[in-house]
């Protein structure tokens, strides 16, 4: 029986013909005037193949118009007249928002970019003029940070016609959305603002010579479009005496204010604002000042905050026993603190404002590729990138969404990204102007590069693996592991003709005779606005919501709507419009009715996870990653500071470079909001020695209660509740 093989899409390309996306769009059609019969759905697909044979054969290839007219036609000839109304309304309504992205960017492109999408670029990415006209296109943008990062390849040999292969393998990773770099090379590639790499720890010394000298080269560093980690450890602690003067040090909380009015003043590139990581040993005299610096929720707008913890404070912890403070002006005793007295204090403003994060210190110099040039004291701002002073690191990230087929991951087509992604990460090292020597000499030396992935919730999804658990923890680390030894062996073959980092020597591969191009390969990036550029989910964050909008752009909101839960609902032949409807109001599908429980354990939003499997899942990632994990450990409101702190203490256990932690309605400018401030209750996990402590709603009063084994009691109404 003949059939249609292909399809010409509007950009011209040709593409495999899929009879099953007829069928969906014919059934959502028929759902949204009350439909419920999938197979009239399949029926009235096979029979719009059958005329599409009809018309056409090998040597004339239908294009999509041509597929969306015969589906009108066979929808009207069989009776179907209220779906062909809504199909053709779909239809004006895809017509639209075509026509709605060619307004914004000004002429036609091939980039799959959505809408939002489209908005984001406009406003922060796409090049313009001196009147504030767009000048490019998403293509066009992609075309110039190919053509740019590309020229690298000349430095090493390379002549006209290899760079220009390697610019189109470039183009195609990001026109595809296979692979973003991060923000500062897709503003500046191709530009005189030549800064292409993310961010970078400033080193801030005991002095005022050095302190403001910080202040200036992070001032730099904004301007340029970076952002910056800083230290502050090193300042002797308030009311410390001064040398040669009668007056006493301010302490470093006194000069964080000054970094952060000099941050506020700057837009980093003049495109966004600027961004710090602020980091304090927590056996720093000052610490409970520094920990309790965001409690009333105004101070510090441009800081990211982490307290250093040691190995010795979570000893002190672990015994219930007092820890030294050290005064960095001379490294004596500066007195003694009860570890727990600090824990409490740290959890509880963690717990309040999502501020301070932790990240730990030894775990990190453990790992520390380089350890002759120095401790790690800092990370990028947030978090992901633990860095030397004066280190910037240049970020990007594969979609792995992109690679899954029929429920199955494609992990040759990921493997050909991964190199092709490390070979460009690596080549806009060399195409960097840095706005300090230091940092140029820095980053050369090391050559450290971060690859990381985004998409991974939906690859989840499409992949019907629950993300809290076993599976899903299972699943990451295999993940995670092949990109890792791929990026390894991509670093390796660099290495064989450009030479290893000119560090080597003086790294922990030296010994082992492991000659790398680049000193970390990889690392997990939050990815929160190329992954709207991508249409994808953050980073290895579980999708946020299933309905929510998104505040991005000075106040704009954008209206977001997940498609893949979409689709699943239309293959389990579920009522669609009604489904939607429900989950509108909280963006969770727990406690929608109609829905297969199948569908609601995979379609398990990030605040419907205990905490417990996102610091598991935080784990399983940073096993197979060099440098850090953005993550981000999920809270209802109703949770309790202990429970921010068992979270703390098990990535410690888990052998985690930090932690950072987010209570639903914790802060007022929350970027994601779902249709409503009730929040859907913690998801129970199927594996108990994941969490002794389970929550549920009280079936009487819908108090949030929390258990241990089947039963418990509601300390509200008294209502006692069993689960099985």
């Amino acid at each position: 029986m003949k059939s249609i093989q292909r399809i010409r899409k509007r950009d011209g390309s040709i593409v495999p013909f899929n009879n099953q996306r007829i069928e969906n769009v014919i059934f959502n059609a028929a759902q949204s005037v009350g439909g419920k019969d999938r197979k009239m759905a399949e029926k009235l697909a096979g029979k719009v193949v059958e005329e599409l044979v009809k018309r056409f054969d090998e040597t004339r290839i239908p294009a999509v118009e041509d597929v969306q007219d015969t589906v009108e036609k066979i929808l009207i000839e069989n009776g179907h007249a209220a779906t062909a109304k809504a199909f053709i309304l779909y239809r004006e309504k895809r017509r639209e928002m075509r026509q709605t992205k060619m307004e914004v960017a000004g002429k036609p492109f091939k980039s799959p970019i959505s809408v939002n999408a489209m908005h984001i670029l406009k406003e922060r990415y796409l090049l313009k003029d001196a009147e504030g006209t767009v000048m490019e296109t998403p293509d066009e943008m992609f075309q110039r940070v190919a053509r740019d990062v590309s020229q690298a390849d000349a430095y090493y040999g390379a002549n006209e016609s290899q760079r220009k292969q390697t610019e189109e393998r470039f183009y195609m990773l990001m026109q595809r959305l296979v692979f973003l770099p991060s923000t500062p090379t897709l503003m500046n590639a191709g530009t005189s603002q030549r800064m292409l790499s993310t961010c970078s720890v400033i080193p801030v010394e005991d002095s005022m010579d050095s302190i403001f000298s910080a202040l200036k080269a992070g001032a730099l560093t904004h301007q340029a479009g970076g952002g910056t980690g800083y230290a502050f450890s090193r300042i002797r602690p308030k009311k410390d005496r001064v040398r040669g003067k009668h007056g006493v040090a301010s302490g470093p909380v006194s000069f964080l204010h000054v970094f952060d009015a000099s941050s506020d003043a700057i837009r980093q590139g003049g495109k966004r604002r600027s961004a710090n990581m602020g980091v304090l040993r927590v056996d720093h005299p000052d610490i409970l000042e520094f920990i309790s610096i965001k409690h009333n929720g105004n101070q510090l707008q441009s800081f990211n905050l982490s307290v250093g913890l040691t190995d010795a404070f979570m000893n002190a912890l672990k015994k219930k026993t007092e820890y030294a403070l050290v005064n960095p002006r001379n490294q004596k005793e500066a007195g003694k603190m009860n570890a727990e007295e600090v824990w409490q204090h740290l959890v509880s403003e963690a717990w309040l404002t999502g501020d301070p994060g932790v990240i730990f210190l030894d775990e990190i110099n453990r790992t520390n590729p380089t350890p002759a040039l120095g401790r790690i004291e800092a990370t990028n701002p947030c978090g992901e990138a633990p860095l030397l002073a004066y280190e910037p690191c240049p970020l990007g990230s594969i979609r792995v969404s992109s690679f899954v087929d029929q429920k199955e991951l494609n992990w040759k087509e990921l493997k050909k990204a991964v190199h092709d992604a490390i070979h460009f990460l690596d080549n806009v090292i060399d195409r960097t102007q840095y706005p300090l020597p230091q940092m140029g000499a820095m980053t050369r030396g090391n050559r450290k590069i971060g690859l990381g992935i985004m998409g991974f919730g939906d690859l989840l999804y499409m992949m019907r693996i629950p993300y809290n658990s076993t599976e899903g923890i299972a699943f990451a680390e295999k993940l995670m592991a092949f990109i890792s030894m791929e990026a390894d062996a991509a670093s390796e073959k660099l290495a064989v003709k450009r030479g290893a980092f000119p560090n080597w020597r003086k790294s922990v591969y030296s010994a082992k005779g492991r000659k790398l191009r680049n000193a970390t390969r990889t690392c997990i990036a939050p990815t929160r606005t190329i992954g709207m550029i991508a249409d994808c989910s953050p980073g290895i964050e579980p999708v946020y919501a299933l309905s929510y909008e998104k505040h991005v752009l000075e106040g704009d909101r954008l209206r977001y709507a997940n498609p893949l839960f979409e689709e699943a609902v239309q293959e389990k032949g579920h009522d669609l419009p009604n489904v939607l409807k429900q989950i509108s109001a909280t963006g969770s599908s727990k406690g929608v009715r109609g829905l297969s429980p199948a569908l609601k354990r995979v379609f398990v939003t990030a605040r419907g996870i205990a905490p417990e499997w996102h610091v598991r899942m935080q784990a399983a990632f940073q096993k197979h990653t060099d440098l850090g994990v953005s993550k981000t450990i999920h809270f209802a409101h109703s949770a309790t500071p202990n429970e921010v702190g068992k979270a703390m203490r098990l990535a410690y256990e888990l052998d985690c470079k930090g932690i950072a932690v987010h209570r639903n309605q914790n802060r007022l400018d929350q970027v994601l909001q779902t249709g409503s401030d009730e929040e859907p209750v913690m998801e129970r996990t199927e594996d108990k020695e994941i969490s002794e402590e389970k929550r549920e709603p009280c079936p009487n009063c819908r108090n949030v209660i929390v258990y241990r084994g089947n039963c418990a009691t509601c300390n509200k109404c008294g209502a006692v509740f069993c689960v099985s």
